[in-house]
């Protein structure tokens, strides 16, 4: 294995971090601007905001769990892995149009939730986003620490240390507006790696015979492209977690909200295709790693890619993939970090002060917030616990809100409580089966089985729902539960990552829907529009540097 020397892997981190720094600064402004520092403005225009979605989406724990995914079940993986993510990116547009019209000037999801509902289930959102950036930004400091360390002197945590003050170092300077001019040439760099890294380890390692005298390495079920093993252990759970990470997650909403509103739809669709394509490609070398008989080092699946990295690329490919992966995981913990000072900024100071928010302070807050998330991100970072693991259980926890903040956005009879009991009635009911507290034998798993059945068709209907309005969802969704039934009850349970997910859908959904059928009352939605806006009355004065058009963050 080739490994850099301390020389090398400082300068290639200097050349980067350095290099991304330099463009935060090239977009400073003298007088900071509240509503810049957290959406620039609702301007980006399409390249820039294509790149910034894809490169978001695409994060180093995200390659690491495809090949992680790959290595597992076999060559069924990286598809279950990526396929499924890139279509959620895809499900997002037809949702995010309705939100934007709804709010148009809106910063977080949370406070659209608080204009349309109240303070309980603005701090639920907000929480739950709190709760899944810090692990985000956990997971991938934790990526950034397991490459430093394996191809380099430095060790584990120095590695971590390194990834969480260079990322924190550019995106401290201009927030939201540093993290997408940033995405942009970190997209660059992570496609055209891609392109050359991966065939060239695939034919170094000896593609195709090695897939041919590695076959017997595989089991029945990781040699079959069909494989139920794969589909219900990481296919059917990932559809429902990566559905709740497009409509909770403050990454994906704060490039919506930043987004022209009329290149949503060409912005998600671009980004579907980019981050599908790489995902897949990386996790290969997962199933390559199969094949071969490559035990990961130390035991731990995490290490993979860049374990194979390491073996069959020549030094200069190598500093190549070094970079694509600390730009992977930069253009997503920089996006955490701006998340995280927006909820702070938006929904912990800006909706509970008395009378008007004062912009100054919000910056000042904002970037308190992302020192403080770094912090605790490092300290998380060193239990080293598995990215898979971490970013399936995220989303299924999300699932619980996934009804309540889309019926919020389309349902005027949808109130503050029936969001608010119906997420933590589902919360409660997720958590026992996912950590299996109960025992799931007899009756009481037949019963979650049943439930489960409610969530395949609940998650399949809100996909319809979103492209071909309510008729369609009813008829897939009620369909789905026709059709699933016969076959998913009586061992759904037995795959208790998936049946909590789905359980989490359903009771949210039956829950709220039963609370808010019979409101006589409807909320008029355009009193969002009154309630959410910019923080900052108008621009400050800036000079001729301030102005960032040339890089595409106005105009098409």
């Amino acid at each position: 294995m080739v490994q850099f020397s301390t020389l090398v892997i400082v300068s290639l981190l200097v050349a980067f971090y350095g290099g991304t720094f330099l463009i935060s600064l090239r977009i400073g402004k003298k007088q900071e601007n509240a509503d810049e520092f957290m959406t620039a403005g609702n301007k980006l225009g399409f390249g820039v905001s294509a790149a910034s979605m894809t490169a978001t989406w695409i994060w180093a724990s995200s390659l690491y769990a495809s090949a992680t995914s790959g290595y597992t079940y076999g060559i069924s993986g990286p598809i279950h892995y990526g396929l499924w993510g890139a279509l959620m990116i895809l499900f997002i547009y037809p949702f995010g149009q309705r939100i934007r019209k709804v709010a148009p000037k809106a910063h977080t999801l949370a406070e659209v939730m608080y204009a349309r509902h109240g303070r309980s289930s603005q701090l639920m959102l907000a929480g739950s986003n709190i709760v899944g950036s810090v692990i985000s930004l956990m997971s991938n400091f934790l990526a950034g620490g397991l490459l430093i360390s394996l191809l380099s002197p430095f060790n584990f945590i120095q590695g971590v240390f390194i990834v969480a003050l260079g990322v924190l170092l550019y995106t401290l300077w201009s927030g939201f507006r540093a993290s997408v001019l940033t995405d942009f040439v970190q997209l660059i760099g992570m496609l055209g790696a891609v392109v050359v890294l991966v065939p060239f380890i695939f034919f170094a390692a000896g593609f195709p015979a090695a897939f041919e005298s590695g076959a017997s390495n595989l089991t029945a079920e990781q040699g079959n492209f069909f494989s139920s093993v794969a589909f219900f252990e990481q296919g059917a759970p990932y559809i429902a977690a990566v559905l709740a990470y497009a409509i909770g997650n403050q990454t994906i909403a704060q490039r919506l909200f930043a987004v022209r509103e009329d290149l949503i739809k060409p912005t998600f669709i671009t980004a579907t295709v980019g981050y599908g394509a790489t995902v897949i490609g990386v996790g290969m070398l997962g199933v390559l790693a199969l094949y071969l008989g490559v035990e990961p080092m130390g035991g731990d699946v995490n290490n993979l890619i860049p374990q194979m990295a390491a073996s069959y690329l020549p030094g200069i490919l190598l500093a190549v993939f070094f970079v694509m992966i600390i730009g992977a995981l930069s253009s997503t913990a920089d996006s955490d970090l701006a998340a995280l000072s927006s909820i702070m900024m938006t929904d912990v100071y800006g909706q509970t002060v008395t009378g008007k928010a004062n912009p100054r302070r919000m910056l000042l807050i904002g970037r308190v917030t992302m020192i403080v998330a770094t912090a605790v991100a490092i300290a998380l970072a060193s239990l080293q616990l598995s990215i898979l693991d971490l970013l399936v259980f995220v989303g299924a926890l999300w699932g619980a809100l996934v009804f309540p903040v889309i019926a919020s956005f389309y349902w005027g009879k949808v109130t503050n409580k029936a969001f608010t009991v119906s997420v933590l009635v589902a919360l409660a009911a997720f958590l026992p089966v996912r950590f299996s507290w109960v025992p799931m034998d007899g009756v009481i798993g037949i019963l979650f089985d049943i439930v489960s059945v409610i969530g395949i068709g609940v998650v399949l209907g809100l996909m319809t729902f979103g492209f071909f309005g309510l008729k369609a969802a009813q008829i897939v969704g009620g369909l789905a539960i026709l059709i699933s039934a016969p076959f998913a009850i009586g061992f759904l349970h037995d795959y208790p990552t998936l049946s909590g997910s789905l359980v989490a859908y359903a009771v949210s959904t039956v829950v709220c829907f039963a609370m808010s059928v019979n409101q006589s009352e409807t909320f008029d939605f355009e009193l969002i529009k009154q309630r959410t806006g910019d923080f900052d009355d108008e621009d400050p004065e800036t000079d001729p540097r301030d102005d960032v058009s040339e890089l595409g963050v106005s105009g098409r």
